[in-house]
This record gives structure tokens, C-alpha cells and sequence, in this order.
């Protein structure tokens, strides 16, 4: 049993790359999250790191063309199978037929994404037993300022076994990865050059102004300081 909080102390200020290099290490069945640019700075990090990488994604079925189109990318340009995890088709049918397609802007976002992301992700998360993503501290104003390099995964872990999570990226700026994906000349979904900073579902996801926190571009219609799908929430906390 991994001692998570003495993993923390020793990992908290080492570089992404040897977080990873410890969390590939220490666990065979481990897999990256992946969805957007910080995930893509990971897989190139990751893919260097091992012949057995995992990597799995979220289609919630409302996504843009160009993130499909970048999920491809990735796939082609690494080599590597990316598991595309869909939503439990009767419950997108129940929920669209008795709310319609836009229930979201009426009654907030956490139906929606429960049924599309977090149930189709509980149950990925059921078969590894550890998982890396992209999550960083300064991404979202009040819910991920906290955000550890390592920690036992609350939201999800079971009775039966403690999921493990690693935030590798935890401790870097928007343009520490920007500069990392240059560098490396990584893929990128090209909506990020349309305005795009951080992207989701189509219909939950516009452009930012200059100066706007990239997460005012996300669920635009609720509380700034509470905007989480709930892939994360379960682990943060929120600060008044």
C-alpha cells in the first residue's frame, strides 16, 4: 500500500516529468485522462517513459469537430490507442427526451455532465488502479488552488480498493505548457486558436477575451467560482 501523503512530500516539488516517471513506476495498471492540451504535454512526457502507456478519453457526444479531429491526431502522431469511453446510451436518451437537448442552461450543468462524463468515467476508473491528469492549481478561480501532486482519489476509490491520482502538472502556469507543446511541437486542438483556452462540450464551451480567466469560457451562465464538471470535485475544495 503506497503511502500517499510521505509519496506527496517527496514528489511536491519534483519536475512533471519524474512524477511521472514515479507513478509509471509504482503502478502497472495506471492510465492519463486525457482531453486537452495539459493531458497532451503528459502523453508526451509518458510515451518516452514506457512501451505500455494507457490513455482513455471522454466522448460525451457533444464535442466539436476540430476536439475529435485532435483526438486522432494524437493517437496518429504518438502511436498509441486511445480508449474512447461513451455514455450509457439509455440514459442520454432518457435525460434528451424528457428535457430536451439544452436542459443545462436551465437547470445547471451537473445532470448533464454526470450522466455524460463522470458515470462512463466511474466506470473506467473501476478497472485501473491509478489515474494521471492534467489538472493544475491556477486552472479554476476557488475549486483547484489545492490541487496535490498525488493523492487518494475520494470521489472515486470504493469500499474495495483506494484509487490513487497524480497531478504531475499541478504546479505549472498555462504558459509553462503552452511552452512546453511548442517545444516539442506537440498536437493541439486548433480551437485554441479561435480564442478557446480550456475546452469542453460544444454547447458549454466559447471563446475568452483577453485578460478573462480561461475558465470563464466554460458553463458562462453560472457562479464564476464553482464551474467543475465533476470529474475533479469530489476531490477539492472549494474556498469561500
Amino acid at each position: 500500500m503506497t503511502d500517499i501523503q510521505t509519496l506527496r512530500e517527496e514528489l511536491e516539488g519534483q519536475s512533471p516529468r519524474s512524477i511521472l516517471k514515479t507513478a509509471l513506476k509504482k503502478y502497472d495498471n495506471i492510465a492519463i485522462s486525457f482531453s486537452g492540451a495539459e493531458d497532451v504535454v503528459l502523453i508526451e512526457m509518458a510515451h518516452k517513459l514506457t512501451d505500455h502507456l494507457k490513455v482513455f478519453t471522454l466522448d460525451t457526444a457533444r464535442l466539436h469537430p476540430e476536439t475529435y479531429e485532435f483526438i486522432e491526431r494524437v493517437r496518429k502522431h504518438y502511436g498509441i490507442e486511445i480508449e474512447v469511453l461513451f455514455p450509457d446510451a439509455q440514459e442520454v436518451q432518457d435525460l434528451v427526451n424528457k428535457k430536451g437537448l439544452f436542459s443545462f442552461y436551465e437547470d445547471g450543468h451537473s445532470e448533464c455532465c454526470g450522466i455524460r462524463k463522470v458515470n462512463p468515467l466511474r466506470r473506467k476508473l473501476a478497472t485501473v488502479d491509478a489515474w494521471i491528469t492534467g489538472q493544475r492549481k491556477d486552472q479554476s478561480p476557488g475549486t483547484r488552488n489545492d490541487v496535490p501532486v498525488i493523492q487518494e482519489d475520494t470521489a472515486f476509490s470504493t469500499d474495495d480498493k483506494t484509487l490513487v491520482k497524480f497531478n504531475p502538472l499541478a504546479n505549472w502556469t498555462s504558459k509553462e505548457v503552452w511552452d512546453y507543446i511548442r517545444m516539442s511541437e506537440a498536437p493541439y486542438n486548433e480551437l485554441h486558436e479561435k480564442g478557446f483556452v480550456s475546452i469542453g462540450c460544444q454547447p458549454c464551451t466559447r471563446p475568452v477575451l483577453p485578460g478573462q480567466h480561461e475558465r470563464e469560457g466554460r458553463w458562462w451562465w453560472e457562479e464564476a467560482t464553482q464551474k467543475e464538471c465533476g470529474l475533479h470535485a469530489g476531490n477539492l475544495i472549494a474556498r469561500e
